[in-house]
């Protein structure tokens, strides 16, 4: 197996339980915040717990040079783009889909699915590519 099919396969591993958090969080607070709101609380929680499992693992060793927060906040910015494919996916799904609605893990897995290739790129070329140290 090469390096990138790796790194891809532990990206879906840390994915696998950005999903259970993500789902997990977005049916604790639906009642709250409505499915929407609940979704872009339980997103964030999803991908502080991608960003642990990634540089634990999939990308261990592809020190992006900077402090743990600003790792985080880069994971995090770059994660965006891919949420945005997520979370329209989601949104669109909820709001056409009667099952989806009733059932909105059924979102949650479609959004997870649609930008989880934007997500491993973006994680593996700008996230974690190390960068030389500042002077």
């Amino acid at each position: 197996m090469n390096a990138t099919t790796r790194k891809f396969l532990l990206f879906a591993i840390a994915g696998g339980a950005g999903f259970v958090v993500d789902t997990g969080v977005l049916y604790l607070l639906k009642g709250a915040l409505g499915l929407y709101g609940a979704r872009a609380i339980s997103f964030v929680c999803a991908v502080a717990t991608t960003w642990i499992i990634n540089r634990s693992f999939a990308f261990k060793g592809q020190s992006a040079n900077l402090p743990v927060w600003r790792e985080f906040l880069h994971y995090l910015g770059a994660m965006i783009l891919g949420g945005a494919v997520n979370y329209a996916v989601y949104a669109a799904l909820v709001a056409t889909l009667p099952l989806v609605a009733a059932q909105p893990v059924l979102g949650v897995a479609a959004g997870v699915v649609a930008g989880m290739f934007v997500n491993f790129m973006l994680a593996d070329k700008l996230v974690f590519k190390p960068r030389s140290p500042s002077p």
